[in-house]
């Protein structure tokens, strides 16, 4: 019973928020967004201090790579929530109906990689990252190019996933839960669909396979591999960036499997690869990654240097 009271209570929450905000014009939203960025990151201490211990120990990573202009951990971290508080009321808007010029202003690159590999005729996985706003990747490229069902976890309050199911299907998208999910990817993409999936979780062992991810090892999807090798379906890595006021989608030629024999290995190279995908993200783009997950829990660390 006090379960259905606080689904009920954070339903109608999420919804009067949402119809405030979606009533702003989209540079007063966003500069809330980014006000609500700011005030979380001094608020939600706990998350504030995964996004630092995370960019501290991958910053000797990045200042060896071509093109790091990223700042200190701190500055980068407080980036990032000013990024997920844009994408919060962005959104908002777009759920409540009033984001459709979100969603034209998008500017798509690289859309000839993805006829190219779609043309295959096997379906296609995109491959992509929380990055940006993820949730524009996916309905933009729904409404403009192809609709596509994005690989998700189900809302613990079934209300509010119900909403996000129905606003979703709205823009010619679909949802593939991660419970069976596995089954329901190979059967979209026997039907020649695009399957959407965000790889840059940490995962249990059983599923994953350790692999080098900002200079540090990180359980990571073995999915991607083992069905692209099954079905057929091409990989296209594809990732939404801020690019002053609007949002740009990039998508990337598509990736070469590996050729090893052994399975393990092939599992290995293909998690490595992937993972550069994102890698090359960061480096152009810091602030606007998910640093506020546990990327490397559970993955045996490289011991600290001793001081000299």
């Amino acid at each position: 019973m006090l379960k259905q009271v606080r689904w009920y209570l954070e339903m109608a929450f999420f919804v009067v928020v949402s119809s405030t905000i979606a009533l702003f014009p989209n540079s007063v939203a966003l500069s809330a967004g980014r006000l609500l960025g700011r005030t979380a990151f001094l608020f939600l201490g706990r998350r504030r201090r995964i996004a630092i211990a995370n960019l501290e120990a991958s910053l000797p990573f990045l200042e060896r790579q071509p093109g790091w202009q990223g700042g200190t951990a701190k500055e980068v971290a407080r980036g990032v929530f000013e990024n997920l508080g844009c994408c919060i009321v962005e959104v908002c808007k777009i759920y409540r109906g009033r984001g459709q010029e979100l969603i034209d202003n998008v500017e798509f690159r690289g859309l000839e990689h993805f006829d190219a590999a779609f043309a295959k005729g096997k379906g296609l996985i995109f491959i992509t990252a929380h990055s940006g706003n993820w949730e524009l990747l996916a309905l933009a490229f729904g409404v403009h190019k192809h609709e596509l069902s994005v690989v998700a976890r189900r809302q613990d309050n079934p209300h509010l996933n119900r909403m996000v199911e129905r606003i979703r299907k709205s823009y010619g998208n679909g949802l593939i839960y991660k419970d069976g999910a596995l089954r329901a990817m190979f059967s979209a993409l026997k039907k020649r669909e695009v399957v959407g999936l965000l790889i840059d979780q940490a995962v249990q062992s059983e599923w994953g396979i350790l692999a080098d991810f900002l200079g540090r090892p990180a359980w990571t999807m073995r999915m991607p591999s083992l069905i692209a090798r099954k079905s057929g379906a091409p990989l296209v890595p594809a990732f939404i960036h801020r690019e002053g006021d609007k949002s740009v989608i990039t998508i990337h030629p598509e990736y070469r499997l590996s050729a090893a024999e052994d399975p393990e290995v092939a599992a290995f190279e293909d998690a490595c690869g992937l993972n550069r995908y994102i890698e090359e993200y960061v480096v152009r783009h810091p602030e606007q990654w998910y640093w506020v997950h546990k990327r490397w829990k559970n993955a045996p660390q490289p011991a600290a240097s001793p001081a000299p």
